[in-house]
């Protein structure tokens, strides 16, 4: 049996929202690897393995799975979202540059709707324009780079989405995050906080720079700050596609 390996994304929550090019490769799957809460949302079913595992080994999960599919395994890593975007996908490949003997393996990335997609479905079109995404989170980067970035993407006119802006470990650092945004932006700049988008817990609420505050992110959160011509049309925000200089 010739394995294989993908790396997979489950989109933001709502099942429908998962590609049938992932749905296909779940169904031939042998093995899924993945963080406890996105297994989770994989159906067991007889000759299917399951392998939950923390969220902080994700280098051990990758040399897992691509053991696994060396060994002639059908071997899925799933993440939520899309792989590639602050997900399994690096973390893999970072693993297959260290480990020579994994460069010829069957290796596909399938990707999927990340949240910051969904959230900007939902709330209309703010990310029309030129906009960035930057992982809040000081797990992999110290906070002073993410503080550099934030301030440059802002000084730069991006629209901006954050993702993992507020956790219980770290909960002073979105409010750093707003201080640096009202240092550079507007006050009536348009954020939209868009929580746990196509689930049941779904929660949408846009304010301008100057209502917001911490409390209203969590890790459940993607925050979409627009740009300064990101404006409100009836019950939507939308970023026009022009810049007039």
């Amino acid at each position: 049996m010739s394995g294989w390996l993908a790396v997979a994304g489950l989109g933001p929550g709502d099942p429908s929202l998962v590609t049938p090019e992932v749905t296909a490769a779940l169904a031939e799957a042998t093995d899924v690897v993945g963080y406890i809460p996105y297994v989770a949302r994989v159906a067991p079913r007889p000759g299917l393995t399951l392998h939950p595992s923390d969220n902080r080994v994700e280098l051990d999960r990758a040399l897992a799975a691509l053991q696994m599919a060396a060994e002639g395994r059908r071997v899925v890593v799933v993440s939520s979202g899309d792989p590639g975007v602050f997900a399994m996908a690096s973390a893999l490949f970072e693993v297959v540059e260290a480990r020579p003997e994994f460069h010829d393996l069957d290796i596909r990335i399938l990707p999927g709707i990340t949240a910051m997609l969904a959230a900007a479905a939902r709330a209309g079109a703010p990310l029309g324009h030129d906009f960035c995404a930057i992982n809040l989170s000081d797990n992999l980067k110290p906070f002073a780079e993410v503080e550099r970035r934030l301030r440059h993407a802002a000084q730069g006119g991006f629209a901006m989405a954050f993702y993992n802006p507020r956790s219980s470990s770290r909960p002073h650092q979105f409010a750093r995050v707003l201080e640096i945004l009202r240092e550079e932006c507007e006050p009536s700049r348009l954020i939209t906080f868009a929580r746990a988008v196509s689930t049941a817990e779904e929660a949408l609420t846009t304010v301008t720079l100057a209502e917001a505050t911490p409390e209203m992110a969590d890790m459940r959160t993607v925050v979409i700050v627009g740009n300064e011509a990101t404006r409100r049309v009836g019950g939507w925000v939308y970023t026009p596609r022009s810049v007039t200089g």
